[in-house]
């Protein structure tokens, strides 16, 4: 399936939330948690500031992969950014003889949720919603994501959703705290993947 034939399914929703693309407004309020020691310091990019955080999410190319998780409104509540989401598509390893064929068919995943509403099941929500639009309207194949071993959270999610742990690797990372850190990644083929 070539990018002209997807559909764009975007925004999407789920029983409590909303996944929508995220727009050069959004950006305050996902810099306001991914500025916390807790979130940033698994971040693979953490800018300093509001301004070098904005000058990186404005980029095209990045603000096009990147989600807003919006808690959907009650009565008690307006809608507020609880977290973000990313979702790159990317082209499969191939042989040149058959490499048009393997262009787009993939997605790599990431997300961060401010701690404040951790615990409560949101990160998992919205990830499992975002690989069925992966495997639904997207058509594609597979989609990974990887973490460092220590971020406990993260791979604890993948698991519980059913990802397939594919690599542990030893001290193959090096965190900004210059400590080299293990790192552990995950995948998930289409024809694996059952909705709940």
């Amino acid at each position: 399936m070539t990018d002209a034939q997807r559909i764009d399914p975007w925004p999407i929703r789920t029983s409590r939330l909303e996944i929508r693309r995220c727009a050069p407004d959004d950006l305050d309020p996902i810099w306001e948690f991914r500025r916390l020691p807790a979130v940033n310091r698994w971040l693979g990019v953490a800018p300093a500031t509001r301004e070098e955080f904005h000058e990186r999410y404005l980029d095209p190319d990045r603000l096009a992969a990147t989600f807003v998780i919006e808690l959907l409104p009650t009565s008690d509540n307006e809608p507020v950014i609880i977290g973000d989401l990313m979702v790159r598509i990317q082209d499969a390893w191939a042989q040149l003889e058959v490499a048009d064929d393997a262009k787009a068919v993939e997605a790599e995943l990431g997300w961060a949720l401010d701690p404040a509403f951790a615990g409560r099941g949101y990160a998992t929500e919205a990830v499992k919603a975002a690989i069925d639009v992966c495997f639904g309207p997207m058509g594609l194949r597979r989609v990974h994501a990887g973490c460092f071993a220590d971020n406990e959270p993260s791979w604890r999610l993948m698991e519980r959703i059913g990802m397939r742990r594919e690599e542990f690797s030893r001290k193959t990372a090096l965190h900004r705290s210059g400590e080299w850190m293990d790192g552990m990644n995950y995948g998930l083929l289409s024809e694996e993947w059952q909705t709940n």
